[in-house]
This record gives structure tokens, sequence and C-alpha cells, in this order.
């Protein structure tokens, strides 16, 4: 899924802050008992993700794709005292992990972690929020957009992984999946209620700022 060799990205995680002890043990249990780990956003994006939380301070955070927390808790470095953060996620079968992970974490009374569709859950929260990071079904991007954007506060921040997708997305001839990213890539690039870069991070970062 990265986009860069591995010296260069074995260089880019000395130069950058190290992992808590915590992530570490979560990094190795996810590889080690959950079916496609790549999904877990690793040290150097989870500093990313970190650092971007903490330049914001959010009262509010959202994140749509649990997995196994290892992002949950990295965006939740940057909470602000009074600070929330509302995780969704579908898979059941990871609960057990993703709550003991959690408790074992001194934001664990900071995080809200609610199972179900989030298409439906999103409905539920009546909150404003100051940053949100959507990393889950990859069809579903647009519709989570839509749903989420007047919710978010002007000056917020949406955080959208995977939006290169190995490469693909340069492809002239792309299967359903990267076509899906490719539609929501150019949704994002045509709304001018944002301004927004991709970040060549991994499997790409979209950051957009609502106006």
């Amino acid at each position: 899924m990265s986009l860069i060799n591995e010296d260069l990205q074995d260089l880019l995680i000395r130069y950058c802050e190290p992992e808590s002890e915590l992530l570490q043990q979560i990094d190795r249990e996810t590889n080690l008992k959950v079916l496609m780990p790549r999904m877990l956003s690793g040290h150097y994006q989870g500093r990313i993700l970190s650092m971007l939380s903490k330049m914001i301070s959010p009262k509010r955070i959202l994140e749509i794709g649990t997995f196994t927390g290892y992002a949950t808790l990295c965006l939740a470095e940057g909470l602000s005292n009074e600070g929330i953060i509302y995780t969704l996620d579908k898979n059941p079968e990871l609960e057990d992990m993703v709550l003991k992970n959690f408790a074992s974490s001194s934001y664990h009374n900071k995080i809200k972690y609610i199972l179900g569709d989030a298409n439906q859950t999103l409905k539920t929260l009546d909150e404003v929020f100051d940053l949100v990071f959507i990393d889950a079904d990859k069809k579903s991007n647009g519709s989570y957009y839509d749903l989420i954007f007047s919710r978010i506060r002007s000056g917020g921040i949406i955080i959208v992984d995977n939006v290169l997708w190995s490469g693909k997305v340069l492809q002239d001839q792309q299967d359903k999946d990267t076509k899906n990213i490719s539609s929501f890539n150019d949704k994002i690039a045509k709304d001018d209620r944002v301004e927004k870069i991709i970040l060549p991070v991994r499997d790409g970062l979209f950051i957009i700022r609502k106006k």
C-alpha cells in the first residue's frame, strides 16, 4: 500500500515521533490475529494523524472505520480537555479486541465506540465536529462525506484514507473499487466549499478543509 520504498519509509519513521508501547502492542496483535492487517494506519501515518489532531485541538472528532483502534488512539492524542472522539465500525468480531485496546489507554473515557452501519449511526449523532477521519468501505466515501458535511464547523478538517489506492488511480483501465476512489477524488476536486490537498502518505490521505 505504501507509495514509497522501504528504505525511505524506514528513514521517515526514524525522524518522526516514536509509537507508544500500547500502539506497538496493537500493531503486533493486529498483524498476528486479524485478517487484512494492512488496514491498520501504522506508525508513520499514525503520527501524522496525531500531529494534525494536536494542531486543531478538537473538541469533537468523528472516525468512520475503527478497525482495531490504532488510528482512534492517535487522533485522541489531540483532543481538548473536554474532547470526545466518536468511532464507528460495523465489525462485531473485533469488538472485544477494540474495547481491550481502548481500556488500556488513558483516553478510554473520551472514546465513544459505536457498532453498526455508519450510514445509520451517523444520523443519531447530534454533534458538530472539528475533525473527521473516513477510513471505512471505500464505495461509501461519497455518502459519508455528504452525511457529515453540514456537521463540520467552518475551518474543520476531513481526512480520507486510501485515496491513491496503491497507485491504481493512475490506470486508464480501472476496476470497480478504483473507479469508486477516482469518482470520490473528482467529487472533492470540484467542491468549491472546501480547500483540499492529497498527501502521498502510505496509500494517500486527502486533507479537506471546510471554508
